[in-house]
């Protein structure tokens, strides 16, 4: 009943956001909400003529924040032309976009952050930068001598801050540069006698700082950013913590992710995702390598290795409506020699995708997912390989 109170409240706070939002472009000037060639809904005229402003409600269905939530992120978008590179071939340069978001969730979690993704565009620099304050509850499992699986609700108070710089090489698609991740925790166990943590939470985690700095190198080759047809994203990047650069604890962390997507009909794309990731030294428990797949709850799984496998095939069925279908397999562990001691985790799942701005290729709809304990659904908005 709780969850269903809320769902009413985030679907009316919605539809006065995007009534508001129409109210005020109507002022301005007239925008359709039809596209010009087919006729259906389509909102790239929104996102092209709104003077570089909207606002995205969305709502939140990750298990581990209780299965149902909101938020609210406003968007500045500022659209560049392409350029002619020194090499007299044509760059793409993808918008600018600075934001913010507000999130609550049904398990009274909630954040607010601010974000940019821009480039300079003369020196081919692309940056990211993202902060936020958090207060979040969520489920850690505990792996016990019978082998069951024991949970633990744990609220984090935390600060966030990231940063990525990649320069672009001469071949646009290639990039790399720095990254940073800043992250101060305060761990409270609200269910617990806090003489009596689960075994896996050392003292220093309860009150934590966590300094980062890193490398990444990615050759992105796809045709769109946000529900790519064909082509490939591959990166490589790694985190470094030391109390050299003010971290509690010392640590490396590797990651390497390769995403592809390829047409085998005219109506029928198949995408696959590779993703393995290795920690090293001692990390906290809640930045130990997890798996992320749809169906498992976030901190399900968790070791310091994961590899994540997951195949999806999208259906363009009738007109701007597609159907999808996929699977994945993954497996955490702590370590290589007993890799797979314990059973593979699997998920698997079907949705849809509505053609949202065809102008920008870009879709939105509903995943439901079957993981090894239960059901989960999740709004998609672009993919849900969203790099």
């Amino acid at each position: 009943m709780k969850n269903t109170n809320l769902f009413r409240k985030m679907l009316l706070t919605n539809v006065f956001l995007l009534l508001s939002f129409n109210v005020m472009l109507g002022q301005k000037q007239h925008i359709s909400l039809k596209d010009s060639i087919d006729g259906a809904v389509d909102l790239s005229d929104y996102l092209i003529y709104a003077h570089g402003f909207i606002v995205v409600p969305t709502i939140i269905t990750e298990p581990a924040l209780g299965g149902i939530g909101g938020a609210v992120v406003p968007i500045f978008l500022k659209k560049h032309e392409p350029v002619i590179d020194e090499n007299g071939k044509k760059r793409f340069i993808n918008p600018d976009i600075t934001g913010g978001i507000g999130m609550y969730t049904g398990n009274k979690s909630w954040m607010a952050g601010a974000f940019r993704s821009s480039t300079l565009i003369k020196p081919k620099i692309l940056y990211r930068v993202f902060a936020a304050y958090g207060d979040l509850n969520l489920s850690f499992y505990e792996n016990l001598p019978n082998g069951a699986d024991k949970e633990f609700k744990l609220n984090f108070r935390s600060t966030m801050f990231y940063t990525q710089w990649l320069k672009q090489f001469r071949n646009a698609k290639w990039s790399a540069g720095p990254q940073y991740l800043f992250l101060n925790s305060d761990i409270t166990l609200p269910d617990l006698n806090l003489n009596l943590p689960p075994s896996f939470v050392k003292p220093k985690d309860i009150k934590s700082l966590v300094s980062q700095l890193g490398g990444a190198i990615q050759f992105d080759g796809r045709d769109n950013i946000f529900t790519p047809d064909k082509g490939i994203r591959i990166q490589s990047d790694f985190f470094w913590s030391d109390d050299a650069i003010g971290s509690d604890y010392d640590a490396w962390r590797v990651n390497l992710s390769a995403i592809g997507y390829y047409p085998i009909t005219p109506k029928l794309i198949g995408g696959l995702r590779l993703e393995g990731e290795q920690a090293f030294g001692s990390p906290p428990f809640y930045l130990l390598p997890g798996i992320n797949l749809r169906g498992i709850p976030a901190a399900r799984y968790m070791g310091k290795t994961s590899i994540v496998t997951e195949a999806e095939f999208r259906w363009d069925l009738y007109r701007r409506w597609s159907l999808m279908a996929y699977g994945g397999l993954a497996s955490a562990f702590d370590d290589w020699d007993k890799a797979f001691a314990k059973p593979v985790v699997y998920s698997y799942g079907s949705g849809f995708r509505y053609l949202l701005a065809r102008k920008f290729k870009l879709r939105m709809g509903v995943d439901v997912a079957k993981g090894p304990e239960d059901w989960a659904y999740y709004i998609v908005f672009g993919s849900n390989w969203l790099r």
